[in-house]
């Protein structure tokens, strides 16, 4: 492809991204499937720069104001990338699959406006962050001076972290079998199974993860599990399955012994998790599709599991440095969904739990609303239930200082260098 062939398809990319409801990856890997002929070195050009520039989005959009991917693109090459306007005008002369030719206003106004000296400190803070401004407000007041470091690191690109299948291999088996498959590891730094890539590669063809040797999740994930302390023996409910991340975690914590439940009002995530139970070599694990409050599901396991583990959907914001565009398409009308819909299946996991058992409550996010909120206002409704101390239970089952001072445990890519969970276990009275 010639330079300015790249940077179209940079463009067509960056237009399906702002027009689909999917996740910018899979808008891009369908976009390069259907384009063969595409060689790796442009493939690679193109991915980076489409997750560049949408971990640029808020300087990007301030510096042109029309919020175009072509207007985006010029700013990128212009201000990011430091273009000069020669050499941006052979990347859009319309030749050989290149984008149109630069008109006028562009040459003018665009392009004398981003070469003007500007440093960050002249732009909003929120901009300088690249956080969603109707949001700054709420988490600037929650982190405090931190807010900048707090923001900036949810826009650093997240490393591979896998867990070790413990069920079927050691911490030191698992790396002897990433460096057989070419792949250099380092034990994470909080979690006990976890190990992170050195370098980032592609894992989907290695030993180490069709032999069911590790799990690709990351370190934080990793930690919520462990924090449900599941034993073998104890009746354990993960009551917001998904993708099955964290029940296959709580089934190699559990040894493959019982009973281990699995549950989720969307069957097809359930039934797409069946092949990664195999791999895994567990047997221990009963599906079931949830189809409401009224299931009869929910009187059959009332009031009878040891641990509860209610993963809630939430705005994923603790994850934006894995996905970009996802921060730009949260609004406060989404987050109020969110937390209506979080508020609603607590009071429903909590019914679930046995006098003494305990409830997990977690989510991928940094926001109060879904957090601390959540877990307050929780407790001023089920009197029946306890706030256990975090630090505690971290020594406990995890050994070592916590990283959370709270209540609650709370992680973040700045303090901990995880993606951004929130974890709150609470007991049952007798």
């Amino acid at each position: 492809m010639t330079p300015g062939a790249r940077i179209n398809a940079v463009i067509e990319l960056l237009d399906k991204i702002d027009r689909s409801y999917s996740q910018a990856e899979e808008v891009v890997a369908s976009y390069m499937r259907g384009r063969r002929y595409i060689g790796s070195k442009d493939r690679r050009f193109v991915s980076e720069t489409v997750y560049s520039m949408l971990r640029h989005t808020a300087h990007l959009n301030w510096w042109t104001r029309t919020g175009s991917s072509r207007d985006k693109m010029i700013a990128y090459l212009a201000r990011i990338e430091s273009i000069a306007p020669h050499d941006l005008k052979q990347m859009f002369d319309g030749k050989e699959y290149s984008p149109p030719p630069l008109n006028s206003t562009e040459m003018g106004t665009i392009l004398t406006k981003l070469r003007q000296p500007t440093t960050d400190s002249d732009l909003p803070i929120w901009v300088q962050a690249e956080f969603p401004e109707w949001l700054y407000v709420c988490m600037a007041s929650y982190w405090g001076e931190d807010f900048l470091k707090e923001a900036q690191a949810l826009n650093m690109r997240a490393p591979v972290d896998l867990r070790v299948n413990t069920l079927k291999a050691s911490v030191n088996r698992a790396l002897e079998i990433l460096r057989n498959d070419g792949l250099v590891a380092e034990p994470t730094p909080l979690s006990p199974i976890g190990l992170r890539l050195t370098v980032r590669r592609n894992l989907q063809m290695t030993t180490a993860l069709r032999g069911g040797f590790v799990e690709i999740q990351d370190e934080g994930s990793q930690l919520i599990s462990l924090m449900a302390d599941a034993k073998a023996g104890q009746k354990t409910i993960d009551f917001c399955a998904g993708g099955g991340g964290k029940t296959l975690a709580l089934a190699a914590a559990m040894r493959d012994g019982g009973p281990l439940l699995a549950c989720d009002t969307d069957q097809s995530r359930l039934e797409k998790f069946g092949p990664r139970l195999q791999r895994a070599g567990v047997s221990n694990i009963n599906r079931h599709h949830l189809t409401g409050p009224e299931d009869p599901w929910m009187r059959e396991h009332r009031s009878s599991a040891e641990r509860v583990l209610v993963d809630v959907p939430c705005s994923g914001s603790g994850a934006w440095r894995r996905a970009p565009a996802s921060k730009w398409r949260l609004t406060a009308d989404a987050l109020k969904r969110y937390t209506t819909m979080q508020a609603f299946i607590l009071d429903q996991a909590s019914l679930l739990v046995k006098p003494g058992g305990r409830l997990i409550y977690a989510t991928c996010s940094v926001l109060p609303q879904e957090n601390e909120d959540q877990i307050h206002a929780f407790l001023s409704r089920a009197e029946m239930f306890r706030r256990l101390p975090i630090r505690t239970l971290w020594e406990k089952i995890i050994g070592g200082t916590c990283p959370s001072q709270g209540d609650h445990l709370s992680l973040t890519p700045a303090r901990t260098q995880t993606d951004g969970f929130f974890c709150a276990v609470l007991e049952r009275l007798s």
